[in-house]
């Protein structure tokens, strides 16, 4: 991969609490697997040297908490909660990447199924992101709105599956 290229991190946020009594699905806290694996996927994220220069993230409580556990191990990324982000799809993550992507390593955190979707329609592969799963994807385009306007312009560069850490 070129010093040039731009990454993407697609991550599922991590495991969130259905007993919580949360009032709605938007303010679903963490659970205690979901804590402990955010800081996990944040080493992982390090040693491989995948540190996001910006986070765009879903407003809710599950991946504002996610971000939370993981920003003590990456460091101080600048942070964009998106509300479109949550429950969002391909489009979605699509227009807010091309507005918003101005680093060279993003770290989008959200939700299925639009994960699933957005990293298929990225690279063309089929891959099922569980709770704090993580693609590692990257492009050869230098601009973050043409690397986002076509379908197969990335490449799967690799998995971290938060339950093997």
């Amino acid at each position: 991969m070129s010093s040039s290229s731009l990454r993407l991190v697609l991550m599922r946020h991590a495991k969130s609490s259905w007993k919580s009594g949360a009032p709605t699905d938007h303010a679903r806290p963490l659970n205690g697997r979901g804590r402990r694996a955010a800081p996990k996927v944040a080493a992982e994220l390090v040693r491989l040297g995948w540190v996001p220069d910006l986070v765009l993230s879903s407003d809710a409580a599950r991946t504002r908490e996610t971000w939370e556990r993981m920003r003590p191990v990456l460091g101080e990324a600048k942070i964009i909660l998106r509300h479109e982000l949550y429950m969002a799809g391909v489009e979605e993550l699509r227009l807010a990447l091309a507005a918003r992507g101005d680093g060279q390593t993003v770290l989008a955190l959200g939700h299925n199924p639009g994960w699933e979707e957005a990293l298929a329609w990225l690279s063309g592969h089929q891959e099922v992101l569980k709770t704090a799963d993580a693609a590692l994807l990257s492009s050869s385009v230098t601009s973050w709105a043409q690397s986002v306007g076509t379908p197969r312009l990335w490449s799967l560069e690799g998995l971290v599956r938060a339950r093997a850490l």
